[in-house]
Parts: structure tokens; sequence; C-alpha cells
């Protein structure tokens, strides 16, 4: 997994800033079935890293090497397809662990990794996760739970992203994004400022469909844009379409 050094900060130095102190809290409190003790080895070996916007974490056929959790910001797990075109298969939320998968399948990441606005994320060695797995039962379970949930949440979205028509697709792509990052603290507008080309990757549709499309649930009244910024003002109708798809 390629990172750059000066991202890089590591748990094991003398004095720790307050942000890593709560990185690492954090990251600790989604490992509850450790035990103390292996909570503290486990503390002992994760890393910090900062990613600009649009950097890569890690990149589509290299070999993993470490399990990630996305503490602050977000990202995208994207695969590139016929004719170069990048495909958005998910999006990572803070505290949620990506970058593992590859590594029980014992074969290379078959998607790339991507900052989509400046992230922290914290790893920890697969070599000590695998430690882990084979003396904690629960801590195995913990990790099989989460990869069965994303096995099938990306059954569902396939089965939607084929058989929905634009306008569905576009409105599914719109709750997605408040169900993952949710809303400002004025209760409408998106916490998620992505780039028209991301929306439409998100979508299976081309750009030119996604612009057409945003500006037509625009003029309906169900979203106002302000730049990037996506104001949801009808979210119930939002669910109307995509579920009639």
């Amino acid at each position: 997994m390629k990172q750059k050094e000066k991202g890089v900060c590591h748990s094991n130095a003398q004095t720790l800033s307050s942000d890593q102190e709560r990185a690492f809290a954090a990251v600790a409190s989604l490992f509850s079935s450790l035990t103390e003790s292996q909570h503290q080895s486990l503390r002992r070996c994760l890393q910090m890293s900062a990613y600009r916007k649009n950097e890569v974490i890690y990149e589509e056929g290299a070999h993993a090497d470490s399990m990630l959790v996305l503490v602050h910001g977000k990202v995208k797990i994207c695969k590139c397809g016929v004719g170069g075109r990048h495909q958005i298969l998910r999006l990572v939320q803070p505290m949620e662990l990506f970058g593992y998968r590859a590594f029980f399948a014992h074969e290379p990441y078959l998607a790339t990794a991507v900052a989509i606005e400046p992230s922290t994320v914290v790893s920890v060695p697969l070599s000590v996760v695998s430690e882990l797995t084979s003396a904690n039962a629960a801590f195995c379970l913990q990790l099989v739970e989460h990869l069965s949930l994303l096995l099938g949440q990306s059954g569902t979205r396939l089965v939607n992203l084929t058989q929905k028509h634009i306008r569905g697709r576009l409105a599914e792509t719109l709750l997605l994004l408040i169900e993952r990052y949710g809303m400002e603290k004025d209760g409408v507008t998106l916490c998620a400022s992505l780039s028209r080309e991301n929306i439409a990757s998100l979508s299976n549709m081309t750009t030119g469909n996604a612009i057409r499309t945003l500006s037509a649930f625009a003029n309906e009244g169900l979203i106002e844009m302000v730049g990037k910024k996506i104001r949801i003002s009808e979210v119930e109708e939002l669910r109307k379409i995509s579920n009639v798809g």
C-alpha cells in the first residue's frame, strides 16, 4: 500500500498529539471484543496517515498489508472499467473498516481507494489482524459480520444500478449520500460536496445525464444546487422516485 511518509505518524512516538490520541481511542472503540492486553498490542502498532483530496490511499493490483479505518473525511472505492471509465463501488464513512478483504482472499486489491476530501486514516498491520482473528473468535466474527453486510449491500446496489431508470438511480445516490454522510447543521445541505463526475459514477450514468437529471430535480423543487453543494428539499419525494425505479 502506498503511503506518503510525510502523511504518516507512528503511534509509538514519545509524545502523541491530541488528534492522534482521539483517533486511536476511536479506533480502539471499534474493537470492543478484544481483551485489554490485545488492545494494548493493537495500539502499539497503529499508524495514522493524512491524505489530501484526490490522493490515492491504495491502488488496484497492489497487495494489502494493512486494515484501514477512516477516522475523518470521505473515501471512495472505485474500479477502472471498459474504456478507462471509473466506477465508484462504494463510499466509506468515518469510523468504518476498509482495505482488508483482499488480504483474507489471498489476492491483490481489486479496486482503488481515493480520498474525496482531506482525510485521516488509521492503519493496522494485517499480520497483527490475522493473529487477533486466530486468538479471538469474537473479533473474527466481527470482521465476518462486516464483510457480510458489505456483500449484501453490494448485491442490492448492483441490482438497483442495472434495473432502475436514470431518475431512480440518481435519487438513490442522493439518499445514499444522506445515509453515509448526513446533513449539515441546517438540516438540508448534504455533508458531501461531490463533483458531478463522482455523482454520475455513483449513479452508473454519464456526467451529462447526471447534470441534466440534477437540473430536472432542481426545477421540480426536490433539491437546490449551490455550487457543488446540494440541498435536499423533498427527501420523501426522492425516496418515492428511488422506490419506483
